[in-house]
């Protein structure tokens, strides 16, 4: 009795092969977790929309600051005119959360965005023009309207996943992924538009893809959040105040960590190196956000213990003079920050009251940019007194006081691992 055999059947018909089709075919191989999570309707356009607006979040700063150093010749009006702007985001950010929360994503982003995107046209013209100093204050604090893209994107996975906590993990990893990417890319973006193109060129690109990836996002309104009434005492800040004495150290890590390398870079005479370095830094994160999504999600203090490990490696590495150990170390440190966010960001979501989820997120937002500014100005203080080398201590600390904080001021959640 013949062998029953998966393999195909040949035969020749006159000078024909005729090639039969295998008894038993191999099963189609099961997507992956983001296969799963982009299988989802509606989830590619939003996605889509969400990254156009998204990649401005980097280029703003630097093109600001390139456009106003060039046309006024003054990197402290450059740097004063962008730290105001940051203020006024830390200041309007929750309010315009709050909105998108209680009126609906589309109803709320898109006025927002053009107010911001007003700013960013007023500015480019107050600069080309030599309009008074304080109008390009004004112009830039105009721009703190630009809704938190990244939190309502977030949002809207919570609403698709509600039911599917591993998905939930994965699409929060994508998040974070695409974060880093567009950090990574956006600085990158915006000096070649300023440099080759003309000074201007990066505000205005920018502000045209922030309006474009908005009204792409907002118009998928399939997957909008519903709208939810406030309940009385519904506030998210009581319940996210532990979480964002977190945040403040891991601002503090990463706005003290890419001051520190661009001195450091700069002291070896490779200050053109700089964004490639920096970059290989935020691919690190990237590409360990994607991993770690397809993973089972960890406990934020395992996340918290490997941060503060991986954060003295490029004290290490520094103290050594050797520039590719640094930039191994930066990688490594890199890969250390997406799991980090992920299971913090996380744990937001979780004792965020119900329908106020974008003002959470945007708090959180908020305190990782005071951070920021926090370690930015203090690693240049400690850069002007020790040198470019022992500042690395700086987010190594901060690392670890993120630690302290983590294991003292947070409590484990009942929606999601700890």
């Amino acid at each position: 009795m013949p062998q029953t055999t998966s393999a195909p059947l040949m035969a020749v018909t006159g000078s024909t092969l005729v090639i039969a089709p295998a008894t038993h075919r191999r099963a189609a191989r099961a997507p992956g977790p983001y296969g799963r999570l982009f299988a989802i309707p509606g989830t590619r356009a939003f996605t889509a929309g969400n990254l156009i607006a998204r990649l401005p979040t980097g280029m703003f700063g630097i093109s600001a600051v390139m456009m106003i150093a060039g046309q006024r010749g003054s990197y402290a009006l450059a740097g004063a005119v962008t730290a105001t702007g940051l203020a006024a985001t830390a200041l309007a950010g929750p309010r315009t959360a709050r909105l998108v929360d209680r009126y609906g994503q589309a109803r709320i982003a898109v006025p927002a965005t053009l107010i911001a995107v007003l700013g960013s046209l007023s500015l480019v013209l107050c600069v080309r023009m030599h309009a008074p100093a304080w109008t390009l204050f004004a112009s830039y604090a105009a721009t703190a309207t630009s809704p938190n893209i990244g939190g309502m994107s977030r949002a809207r996975w919570t609403h698709l996943l509600r039911d599917s906590p591993a998905a939930h993990h994965t699409a929060m990893s994508f998040e974070q992924a695409a974060d880093e990417l567009c950090f990574m890319l956006g600085p990158v973006v915006a000096a070649f538009l300023c440099s080759a193109v003309f000074p201007e060129a990066g505000t205005l690109t920018a502000a045209a893809l922030l309006l474009t990836g908005m009204l792409l996002f907002t118009s998928r309104r399939a997957t909008e959040p519903p709208v939810s009434a406030p309940r009385h005492g519904s506030s998210p800040l009581r319940a996210v105040a532990p979480f964002l004495a977190l945040f403040l150290p891991l601002g503090l890590l990463f706005g003290s960590l890419e001051v520190t390398s661009i001195a450091q870079l700069d002291s070896h005479g490779l200050g053109a190196a700089t964004g490639a370095v920096l970059a290989l830094q935020a691919a690190g994160s990237c590409a360990a956000g994607l991993l770690y999504g397809s993973l089972r999600p960890r406990s934020l203090r395992t996340c918290l213990i490997t941060l503060s490990v991986a954060m003295a490696l490029p004290w290490a590495a520094a103290s050594t003079g050797s520039l590719a150990l640094l930039a191994l170390a930066l990688l490594l440190a890199g890969m250390a920050t997406a799991p980090t966010m992920v299971t913090a960001m996380s744990r937001i979501h979780a004792v965020t009251p119900e329908g106020r989820l974008n003002e959470g997120m945007t708090l959180a937002v908020t305190a990782i940019f005071a951070g920021i500014s926090l370690g930015s100005a203090t690693a240049g203080t400690l850069i002007d007194a020790l040198g470019p080398t022992t500042p690395y201590a700086l987010p190594a600390a901060a690392a670890v006081l993120a630690l302290a904080v983590g294991a003292a001021g947070t409590r484990p959640s009942r929606k999601l691992p700890q």
